[in-house]
């Protein structure tokens, strides 16, 4: 049997963890712990385990997209690096070294099933910028048609600290999102979310999360004492909330029980979409409301804030009335009241240098005086969401 078959056309709804076992389109994330060893390098036979799970989905008919860290810490040994670079040229370098290897080994180990793996590697931009968004969702549901097993993680080569995904969690919340996955499963080397450190006598494992108010108790770790991934439970949370707010449930477990996970049983904590959540946000707000990182905020006036916020309109270069922070257009922004809390955030149409000079100004007057390219929005509706909400 090779990786052809023909994915069901439909399948029923992804409400309950055991809905799992026969969803059409699932994102499946691994992290970095779960591939490498302490040392650095990629620890073969984990690895093969994982794929020999992921295999057997696809080639009963499920479309699967592996969003996989892991590049960063494989390239740690070849380089000689004890442990990852804090700086980001030098983790960019064992990123270059890393992708390759690791790339080469889900290759020959998907190969042994018949599969073919397409690598995808994408950068904040891809989800921002319409052009880009739209040319990853149509090379990835490419790739899926053909019956190829897409290997997705952010391009650490060429990213940049102001415009990154920070980790792979998010990351693959939004890839759900944008290959309209029926879930995503989240695996790591902790088991479940536990309402203490699960190496606490007595912690309980946390089975099912309907809403923020389930997790109100707990505190969640972070990263791991190996140190060769940037996550932990924090960012997984972050990322089922932004999957879950997409219509996206999430499932989050251990690597070691990811074939109990996709066959739908009782394992791991299961974050439902909220019957409530509000409309089907795009990839551009998602990573704008839940990853994006602003480069600056911009004060406005009492009235842009009603305009924004029950208006959703644009805003104005008149309705802005302070700003701080170092930006360029095209960045993200939080847009604050005067009272400095965050009402939206956006993408901002010009650079810190040159807002001053706008501030307060009507668009018509900004025209006459300087012409008609800057009769334009400070920051576009389309390039805006509010936050709080």
């Amino acid at each position: 049997m090779d990786g052809s078959t023909a994915t069901p056309a439909t399948a029923p709804a992804v409400v309950r963890r055991a809905d799992l076992a026969t969803a059409r389109r699932v994102v499946v994330k691994v992290g970095s712990s779960s591939l490498t060893t302490a040392a650095g390098g990629l620890d073969v036979s984990r690895l093969d385990a994982l794929v020999e799970v992921l295999a057997r989905r696809r080639l009963d008919g499920g479309d699967v997209v592996l969003v996989s860290s892991g590049a960063i810490a494989a390239g740690l040994a070849p380089l000689g690096l004890p442990k990852r670079p804090r700086d980001l040229p030098g983790q960019q370098a064992a990123a270059s070294v890393g992708q390759g290897l690791l790339l080469a080994q889900y290759a020959r180990a998907f190969a042994r099933a018949g599969l073919t793996v397409g690598q995808v590697l994408l950068t904040a931009d891809d989800v921002v910028r319409r052009t880009h968004y739209g040319n990853a969702q149509r090379t990835l549901e490419r790739l899926l048609t053909l019956g190829v097993v897409p290997v997705v993680n952010e391009n650490d080569t060429v990213a940049t600290h102001e415009i990154r995904f920070g980790d792979n969690d998010r990351l693959a919340a939004l890839v759900a999102h944008l290959v309209r996955a029926d879930a995503l499963v989240l695996l790591s080397d902790v088991d479940a979310l536990y309402d203490a450190p699960p190496s606490r006598p007595g912690a309980r494992r946390i089975a099912h999360v309907r809403g923020p108010e389930d997790l109100s108790a707990v505190t969640i770790g972070s990263a791991g004492p190996a140190g060769v991934g940037t996550g932990g439970m924090t960012t997984k949370v972050d990322a089922a909330r932004i999957a879950t707010s997409a219509g996206v449930p999430t499932l989050v477990t251990s690597a070691a029980r990811a074939a109990s996970a996709l066959g739908g049983q009782d394992v791991g904590t299961w974050f439902s979409v909220p019957p409530t959540r509000a409309a089907r946000r795009s990839t551009r707000q998602l990573w704008l409301a839940h990853a994006a990182a602003p480069a600056g905020r911009l004060v406005l006036d009492e009235g842009a804030v009603r305009a924004v916020r029950s208006n959703r309109s644009s805003l104005l270069p008149a309705g802005v009335v302070g700003l701080s922070g170092r930006f360029s257009a095209g960045d993200p922004v939080d847009l604050v009241d005067g009272n400095g809390d965050a009402v939206a955030r956006g993408l901002v149409n010009y650079s810190s240098e040159e807002l001053p000079d706008l501030l307060g100004r009507t668009t018509r007057e900004l025209a006459r005086r300087w012409g008609p390219a800057y009769e334009r929005e400070v920051v576009h509706r389309d390039h805006l969401v509010l936050l709080g909400r």
